[in-house]
């Protein structure tokens, strides 16, 4: 029989497996590696998650309820401006690839190219965390609305620049370079700054009539 392990195992456990899905993918990873990287015993793993793929659901379920401390709070926290906290984003993934070089990409873009056919009751989670990240993004655009046009639409904007970053970040990771990267920024920064420029000719406009 396996003793009751510690109070903080399961989460030392999450922590583990978060960290080498990251680093070389689901499938690549074993459970008894996952239990060393731990420093738990294999019973310990099996006392708290009977199966790999119930340990896959812990991790995005962390990962979605760790969204704001883990990934939004530093920028949030280093300007107010809301357009500029939706660069500063893009700007902390870049960091994170060039901190890594290259080897960690989106954790959870990663695991849908990976296991979203092959295990249909993770899709649900992978789709629940693009969403969190959708709406911190739509927010921003959200408290901007006055900046932009009144045809814009937040959450079609959170979706750009969803896609714009996980785009970049694939290309980034393929050919170890920031080119392809930098460039997607840069034309997402003109569209955004196009918006905004349009809403402030309407305004001037209003004004005068």
């Amino acid at each position: 029989m396996t003793p009751n392990p510690a109070p903080d195992t399961r989460e030392r456990l999450i922590d583990a497996a978060m960290e080498l899905f990251v680093y070389q993918g689901y499938t690549a990873t074993g459970l008894a590696q996952i239990a060393r990287k731990a420093g738990v015993l294999p019973g310990s793993l099996y006392y708290f998650f009977p199966t790999k793929e119930d340990l896959l659901h812990a991790t995005l379920e962390r990962r979605k309820q760790t969204l704001y401390e883990g990934v939004l709070q530093p920028i949030w926290e280093s300007t107010s401006d809301p357009i500029e906290r939706v660069f500063g984003l893009l700007g902390g993934y870049r960091r994170m690839l060039e901190h890594t070089e290259f080897k960690h990409g989106c954790p959870i873009g990663n695991l849908v190219l990976e296991v979203v056919e092959t295990h249909p009751r993770a899709r649900g989670l992978l789709v629940a965390n693009f969403d969190g990240w959708l709406d911190a993004v739509e927010a921003c655009f959200e408290a901007a609305r006055d900046r932009l046009p009144a045809h814009s639409d937040p959450r079609r904007l959170a979706v750009f620049v969803l896609t714009t970053m996980e785009g970049a970040v694939m290309l980034a990771r393929a050919y170890r370079n920031f080119e392809a990267y930098d460039a997607a920024v840069v034309h997402l920064r003109d569209y955004v700054e196009r918006l905004l420029g349009e809403a402030a000719v309407d305004t001037q406009q209003r004004s005068a009539s």
